[in-house]
């Protein structure tokens, strides 16, 4: 049927035996998400449609982003996802408790949420994070999410595909921010412009969900309409992990591409031969060698975010900065991403490894990453950061400036004081 993977999830929530590029489908969906910023608006359109949800397991709210609450517009939009939350008996709302609080991207795979195989849409751009277990996810608007909230179905233009076939193994401390940013540096922030990425090849298996999760994450920064990965060994390790009961039951569907599926582009990537990788101001695809730009003097690290906030992300952080101090010219900001991340590295003594050496422990938010709160830029500085995004101002004063990079990067980076790799310090 000449079928990708994501075309023929989108055949099967749509009811059809098959779509081509292009076809416009309304397609069934098993999760529908919103934060602090996107479901507010979404809440007063759907109120004008009769209020009602779908669902009251398959909406997803979750505040984040300006979160704890910084300033008193930000306390209304999170008290109107509460108090609607609570009116619709919503069951995965994401405050307090033992699931807690963080960021959505974070919280919603650790949480079970995701499974292959399924359609979901949140009113945030870095949805695509889901796709890392089989299941096809992408952003909408705030409109599209009040309609999906009050029907469970929403439209969608079936995409074309980029092929990026992986082979070989990661270097030391090459993590999947460095594959994603180096695929971003060979094609382009427009390089798979409403396009399906679409991962294949023996290298996948060399890759962890969480690198898999950070690549989805950041399919958005090339133009992508979702990122996705196929079910393997390591995806049902992870459910297993996460979601015992629903993962026994088999209540989801695992899709592989046709043998004839068209691509539109087919991009190869040895892992051998990705480096450490940053991209510096202000295009996620302006990528360099981290060991070519080591001249450049920063004030600032961020460690966290939907792209980089997961335990695994801590652990890195703390293994390099064990035992050493902060440049005393910079600032550190360790940031969980979520209240589970941060039990966790609480438990593992990794919060004390930071206290020791000079970070500053953030709460779980989304915070400097949209130049929220917790780390927002002045002018002229410059700061190193493991979020997804390097446009001019996003993290503060629009003569600031942001180099993405990943945690191994940054936590050395942290302790030089300029753009540095993590050999140099070990």
């Amino acid at each position: 049927m000449e079928m990708t993977m994501t075309q023929k999830i989108l055949a099967y929530h749509a009811g059809l035996d098959e779509v081509h590029d292009g076809d416009l489908i309304e397609a069934r969906l098993d999760m529908v998400l919103g934060n602090d910023v996107t479901a507010p608006p979404a809440i007063e359109i759907l109120g004008k449609m009769g209020g009602e949800v779908f669902d009251k397991d398959k909406v997803c709210l979750v505040p984040d982003h300006f979160t704890p609450n910084k300033d008193i517009k930000s306390a209304e939009l999170s008290k109107c996802m509460r108090c609607f939350a609570r009116e619709k008996n919503i069951s995965k709302y994401y405050e307090l408790g033992d699931e807690g609080h963080g960021i959505e991207h974070v919280i919603i795979p650790d949480n079970g949420l995701v499974f292959p195989g399924d359609a979901i849409i949140g009113a945030d751009s870095h949805t695509c994070t889901y796709g890392a277990l089989g299941a096809f996810a992408t952003g909408v608007g705030s409109t599209d999410l009040a309609c999906a909230m009050a029907s469970g179905k929403t439209w969608f233009k079936v995409p074309e595909a980029v092929k990026v076939v992986l082979t070989g193994k990661k270097n030391e401390y090459v993590t999947g921010k460095d594959i994603i940013l180096h695929l971003i540096g060979l094609i382009g922030v427009d390089g798979a412009l409403y396009k399906s990425i679409e991962f294949t090849g023996d290298g996948v298996h060399d890759l962890t969900m969480e690198d898999r999760l950070t690549i989805c994450n950041m399919a958005i920064e090339a133009g992508g309409k979702n990122g996705i990965f196929p079910v393997d060994e390591v995806t049902l390790a992870f459910m297993d992990k996460v979601n015992q009961e629903r993962f026994t039951s088999g209540e989801y569907k695992a899709f592989v591409p046709d043998d004839d599926a068209v691509y539109s582009r087919t991009v190869e990537i040895d892992l051998s031969e990705v480096p450490l990788t940053v991209a510096l101001p202000h295009l996620p695809s302006n990528t360099k060698k981290a060991e070519d730009v080591k001249d450049m003097k920063i004030d600032q690290v961020v460690i966290g975010s939907c792209t980089n906030g997961r335990i695994s992300d801590i652990r890195m952080a703390a293994s390099i900065l064990k035992g050493k101090k902060v440049n005393p010219n910079i600032r550190c900001i360790i940031i969980p991403g979520s209240r589970k991340v941060y039990k966790t590295a609480l438990n593992e003594g990794l919060l004390n490894i930071f206290e020791e050496a000079g970070c500053v422990i953030s709460t779980p938010t989304c915070g400097p990453c949209l130049g929220a709160h917790m780390g927002v830029l002045a002018s002229g500085e410059r700061c190193v950061s493991t979020t997804n995004r390097n446009f001019v101002g996003i993290m503060g004063d629009k003569d600031s400036e942001i180099i993405l990079s990943g945690v191994p990067v940054a936590a050395a980076s942290a302790i030089l004081g300029r753009v540095a790799t993590p050999k140099e310090v070990l």
